[in-house]
């Protein structure tokens, strides 16, 4: 399938990472694409017509004119940069960046991406939350600092699939009353200008 001349459309929520991720990629690589908000909160993913499209009620999810459909935010990633720059060529390095994108949905968004949900859009209170939840963010965040302390980059010597999954919720820390720490504060900067998107704190 040639994503050069059919038009996608991505199904996703503005306030996800997952989502935004895509559209990073997608934005980064001029890849063109409709986009259809699609409210987690508002129960939009929980439609007929939704499930229909993704039996799992999850976004992103993306569909192409032939019928073909995709969810899982690093799945969408990978195929968007495939033959890409964002996808290192050696091969070791490449393994490092599927490392990576494992690591960011295993460890880092059911840290982050929770703590800010519940914070933020539950407005739940500090008592209200696992108080082991705030531990793994700061654990995740520490990792991520030790990492990015002699390198720019998660990966080799230029931006890659690893950075624009990661940044997608280390950008919104404070929205779960995290701060970041001065190496991954200097790379979100980094990143989100070579990704051509909005700094937002």
């Amino acid at each position: 399938m040639s994503l050069d001349n059919a038009s996608m459309t991505v199904y996703g929520d503005s306030i996800s990472g997952n989502c935004l991720k895509v559209k990073f990629v997608a934005d980064r690589l001029g890849i063109p694409y409709d986009w259809v908000e699609t409210s987690v909160l508002a129960r939009e993913t929980r439609t007929a017509d939704f499930l229909a499209l993704n039996p799992a009620g999850q976004v992103p999810t993306v569909t192409w004119p032939d019928g073909r459909v995709l969810a899982q935010s690093n799945a969408i990633m990978l195929l968007l940069a495939e033959g890409s720059d964002l996808i290192p060529d050696d091969p070791f390095d490449r393994a490092l960046m599927y490392q990576w994108l494992f690591w960011e949905q295993y460890s880092h968004e059911t840290a982050l991406a929770v703590l800010r949900f519940k914070k933020h859009y539950l407005k739940l209170a500090d008592h209200e939350i696992d108080p082991g939840l705030p531990l793994r963010c700061d654990a995740v965040l520490g990792l991520m600092e030790g990492h990015l302390a002699p390198r720019r980059y998660f990966v080799g010597e230029k931006l890659s699939l690893a950075d624009s999954a990661l940044v997608a919720y280390t950008r919104f820390a404070h929205q779960a009353g995290l701060s970041l720490p001065t190496h991954v504060a200097a790379w979100v900067r980094r990143v989100e200008h070579e990704l051509e998107i909005e700094h937002l704190n």
